[in-house]
Formats: C-alpha cells, structure tokens, sequence
C-alpha cells in the first residue's frame, strides 16, 4: 500500500486523522499470496471531515484524488505519477478551471535536499517524526483491515509541514526500466 493517499489526505486537510477503518480484499491468483491485493480506507479527520482511498495492486493504473467541499471540488489526475506532469481541475460554483505542472525529478530534488541536510549538519524537515506519523496510520491500517473494527488515534499535534520555500527543482528524466523484476499488474513493463 502506498503513502500518498494519506499524505494527500493529511496535507490537504493539514491535520492528523483521529480514526481508522479500513477493509482489505484479495483475489485467489499465486502474485497475491504474500501481500493483499486491495485496502480501501476511511480517515476522520478534526472538524468532521473524511478522506477515502483504496489503494490497489489488481486494479487498472491510477493515481488521481479528488477534494470535495462544500462550494465545490479539485481533481488531481495524474495526482501521484513521478513520470509525468501533475494536472488540477477545479469546479467552484459552477465555474470550471485548469492548471497544470510539469513533470520533475522529485526524487533528485529529495537527495539534494537530505545531502545538504548532512554536510551543513542540518535537521531535514520533513523529519523523521514525519515518517513516524504516516508508520503510525499505515499501523492502524493494517489493525482495523485484520479487526474489522475502526481503530482510534491518539491526538497527535501536526508538525511544521514542509513549505514551498523548500522546493527544488531538477530536470525530468523518463520512467526508470525495471530490473529483474514483473509489474505489480503481471503485465510485461
């Protein structure tokens, strides 16, 4: 299961969930034996808000997210995709917009970033607490999916997000070949 969907959901509502349910599902085929095939969660954010996603490795190739409010919605699609630009549509009042962004190297901007971090002895932000905050809920996750019971969190305080002053950019590059191995599809790569 990936982390975007929660770190969308956490981000966007920049908030932590309070609660958990989550249900999983596996088709009989010998690729899933050691891994479920789909989860489809449910966070309840403070403020009476949910976030929803199912996060599947059986199913057709997306990644996109949709925010709905009460005046209207954005769509991310692609939302997640390193390999191409990201673009947002929103419907607000009945007016429609676009906007798109390029597609970037993340994770090149992600080394620089953590190198730098270690020759000026610096403390990277996002942190490790960031990681442990997405370990705790990917934790409930997989509690709630087994119980089937919906799994409360502790009150945690958010910590200081990341913020566009931190962003670099690096130059795009194609989606790297796989090595040895099959898509998680089944399908030749």
């Amino acid at each position: 299961m990936g982390i975007y969907c929660i770190n969308a959901a956490r981000y966007l509502f920049g908030a932590e969930p309070t609660e958990v349910f989550a249900t999983s599902a596996t088709a009989h085929q010998p690729r899933f034996k050691n891994t479920e095939e789909m989860t489809a969660v449910t966070l309840r954010f403070p403020g009476e808000r949910l976030a929803t996603f199912t996060a599947s490795f059986g199913a057709a190739d997306i990644g996109r997210y949709t925010l709905v409010g009460t005046k209207g919605t954005l769509t991310a699609d692609p939302a997640y995709e390193y390999a191409e630009g990201i673009a947002f549509e929103t419907k607000i009042a009945g007016r429609s917009g676009k906007r798109t962004f390029p597609k970037r190297d993340q994770f090149a901007a992600e080394l620089v970033y953590f190198s730098d971090c270690i020759l000026k002895n610096k403390e990277p932000e996002p942190s490790g607490e960031e990681g442990m905050a997405d370990v705790r809920i990917i934790e409930a996750i997989y509690k709630s999916a087994r119980s089937g019971k919906t799994i409360r969190l502790p009150t945690v305080i958010a910590n200081q997000r990341p913020t566009l002053a931190q962003e670099i950019h690096r130059r795009a590059h194609g989606k790297p070949a796989t090595i040895l191995v099959e898509s998680p599809s089944g399908e030749a790569a």
